[in-house]
């Protein structure tokens, strides 16, 4: 079976209990379009990858481990496009949760996704108390205070930041979740991941930073221009196109270099390799720094 296989059926499975008659339908609807389609999945596919270099002992507990990670990221990216935020309009190639249900049910429904991301840990791992303490810990410290993705949103309001700092909040975070996850679920130490996933993780605000410069909102499936109209840091507002294309590539080779050394290696190399090719846009060249 594949990942995706895997993460699809996994998910619909937690988000399929949100159906039940006695639950308001328009808020079970929210749900489910907020979570499928889904986007690359990367978060969700990199736990699973990693489960599988360390040796894949417990598989269900690496799906939900993968799910909980891949819903925190959904419910980030309903709230992200609120009005009190991006305010943005569209969101993986349609209408946005908040303009196509209204603002309250869009902040209901990422609540619940939240709530859905522990549901779905507990779901797959009750089995395994000891791996499911360590999981918990993981997803809750990438997400809240003092350096999840919570807090890496909140520094976009404070008057000075450490662009570095705010990165590995706003998205290394949760990568940092799904690479820790996936060792932790396959039973083994996370510790000497920690560089791989914070690389990774910063390679990829890069990207997003650059394609949010370079790219159309249809080939991204949403709004972009949002660092500079609503004034965000990024890594292109202070290192300029060209230096921040080298910065990615840097990083890229960081993360690379920082696999430990495990069964599946090459096959997690591959995929990020292929990831990191998919998110660098294409017409970098053509632009000065």
């Amino acid at each position: 079976m594949t990942f995706e296989t895997r993460i699809e059926r996994t998910l619909m499975a937690v988000v399929d209990r949100c159906k039940d008659p006695s639950a308001p339908k328009k808020l079970s609807a929210a749900i489910e379009y907020a979570v499928f389609p889904g986007g690359s999945r990367m978060r969700p596919r990199l736990c699973l990858s990693v489960a599988q270099a360390c040796g894949d002992r417990n598989p269900s507990v690496a799906e939900a481990a993968a799910a909980a990670v891949e819903l925190m990221h959904c419910a980030s990216l309903v709230h992200d496009d609120l009005p009190c935020f991006d305010n943005a309009a569209t969101r993986r190639g349609k209408p946005s949760v908040h303009s196509a249900f209204g603002q309250q049910i869009a902040v209901l429904a990422g609540d619940a996704i939240l709530v859905l991301a522990y549901e779905a840990l507990l779901d797959g791992a009750a089995e395994c108390p000891e791996l499911l303490v360590k999981l918990f810990r993981i997803l809750s410290r990438s997400v809240g205070v003092p350096g999840g993705i919570i807090a890496g949103q909140a520094w976009e309001y404070e008057a000075t930041l450490n662009l570095a700092v705010y990165h590995r909040a706003k998205t290394a975070a949760l990568f940092n979740a799904a690479v820790q996850s996936g060792v932790v679920a396959a039973g083994s130490d996370p510790t000497q991941w920690r560089n791989f996933a914070t690389r990774l993780g910063e390679a990829y605000q890069v990207a997003d930073d650059l394609r949010d410069c370079l790219s159309t909102p249809e080939e991204l499936g949403k709004p972009t221009g949002q660092d500079s109209l609503h004034e965000r840091p990024s890594a292109v507002s202070a290192l300029g196109v060209n230096a921040s294309v080298k910065r990615l590539g840097c990083l890229i080779e960081d993360a690379l270099a920082s696999i430990p050394s495990c069964p599946g290696q090459d096959e997690l190399k591959a995929l990020i390799k292929t990831e990191m090719d998919r998110l660098t846009p294409r017409r970098r060249s053509t632009y000065a720094a």
